[in-house]
């Protein structure tokens, strides 16, 4: 079967892939993200030795995209969601005992394989199975949209936690206070983390029967199958591209700080801004796309991409430009997001079949997120080599670079799905 049925999912459902959808990445990356200050204190850690943390989970990730993606046609996406949801909360249990670099390492090789061999196709497939035959844009555009939003009311909630143990009389902490507070903080997030895997393994039920969703057995053949496919290979080169994009967004507000010149708060009010662009981005691209073809979009997004990044590396954007700097910033994130919550949507245009969904999200995903394990390195080569804004301009003639190759792979794949839905 090529195409997901067309029966109608519950709107429960949706919400419950969105929680778990962010919820899974709390633990590993959200907390480390909002609290990274008390993270390097805590563990008595650098900037370079949680890097290596980042890229022992994406190594191991690596490997789990390929061999987990198969599962997905397998079993049913609740079940592998909700198990791997209450093992990465079991994680949580070590993260919060203040372990020693080399346990810490290890907890993020094991969180590589929690979150994605059991959860990430499945996920992927769940969001498509609801989607169905007409709203796929509108399902990952809910999707990311909503895991954006969750994501910053779970940092929202860790900095609530947090002021729970600031003495009234002084806004610093300790070193035991400090421990105290982000074991709190890790334990609130866990217990959530695994309630929601409880209610996703129980309640994240499709009205659609499981033999048109999940496939008695696993077979060379159906790699194969899903390998002679021209836009799974399509696919990885837009995911590729798409995700290196999503990764330099993480250098905005320090693009603020370090070539605008703006405070530390003014700065970090920048990365915040791109907090809630994301689930606007999301919820207005899913509809649009649904409205004409989501490959078409993901062509305009890559293209908004191209022009946000030479803005950028260009080298107007100075002290003073605060206007056109906000404009550049939106024109890219909406260009970044865009391709984002639109590369998987794409997979019933591609005539990628439902009942390998998995297969073909784990090998295309085994391509896709090599950014996790380069992008980070990549990007410090530039900034750390040449200080300041020459760094900073380099790092978005890379972005220019491959959302131009991300834009013609999308591109070709939009003509090809168009030839084929004509014959």
């Amino acid at each position: 079967m090529t195409n997901p049925p067309k029966s109608k999912q519950p709107i429960h459902y949706i919400v419950l892939l969105i929680l778990a959808g962010e919820a899974v990445f709390i633990l590993p990356f959200v907390l480390a993200r909002v609290f990274r200050a008390t993270v390097l204190d805590v563990f008595n850690i650098t900037n370079t030795e949680i890097g290596y943390c980042f890229s022992i989970y994406g190594l191991v990730a690596l490997g789990s995209y390929l061999v987990g993606g198969p599962l997905a046609d397998k079993f049913e996406p609740r079940k592998l969601m909700g198990i791997a949801l209450v093992l990465t909360a079991l994680g949580g249990l070590v993260y919060a005992s203040n372990p020693s670099l080399l346990h810490l390492q290890i907890l993020y090789g094991y969180w590589g394989f929690t979150t994605i061999f059991l959860f990430w196709a499945p996920m992927i497939k769940a969001t498509r199975v609801w989607g169905g035959a007409t709203n796929q844009g509108k399902a990952f555009g809910f999707l990311d949209g909503g895991r954006g939003l969750v994501g910053a009311l779970f940092g929202l909630l860790g900095v609530y936690v947090f002021s729970l143990f600031i003495p009234s009389e002084s806004v610093e902490l300790n070193t035991v206070q400090q421990n105290d507070a982000f074991s709190m903080i890790v334990y609130v997030s866990a217990v959530l983390v695994a309630l929601i895997g409880v209610f996703v393994f129980f309640f994240l039920k499709t009205t659609i029967s499981e033999e048109k969703i999940i496939r008695e057995k696993i077979t060379l053949e159906n790699i194969r199958t899903v390998l002679k496919l021209p836009s799974v290979w399509l696919l990885m080169v837009i995911i590729l591209c798409a995700y290196v994009g999503y990764k330099i967004t993480d250098i905005f507000s320090l693009y603020a700080r370090e070539v605008l010149l703006y405070s530390e708060v003014d700065a970090a009010k920048t990365g915040t801004f791109l907090l809630f662009i994301r689930p606007i981005v999301g919820v207005v691209i899913g509809f649009l796309a649904d409205r004409a073809r989501p490959s078409l979009y993901l062509c305009l997004g890559f293209l908004l991409s191209i022009i946000g990044s030479v803005l950028f590396a260009s080298g107007i954007l100075g002290p003073g430009t605060n206007t056109l700097f906000f404009l550049t910033i939106i024109i890219t994130a909406i260009g970044v997001y865009a391709a984002r919550v639109l590369y998987f949507a794409v997979m019933r245009e591609g005539k990628i079949p439902l009942l390998l969904t998995g297969t073909a999200v784990g090998l295309i995903s085994f391509i896709g997120y090599t950014p996790d394990i380069f992008a980070g390195p990549m990007m410090g080569y530039f900034l750390d080599g040449w200080k300041g804004a020459t760094g900073h301009h380099y790092v978005f003639w890379l972005l220019a670079g491959f959302s131009g190759i991300g834009f013609l792979a999308s591109v070709i794949f939009y003509r090809s799905a168009k030839t084929i839905s004509k014959n």
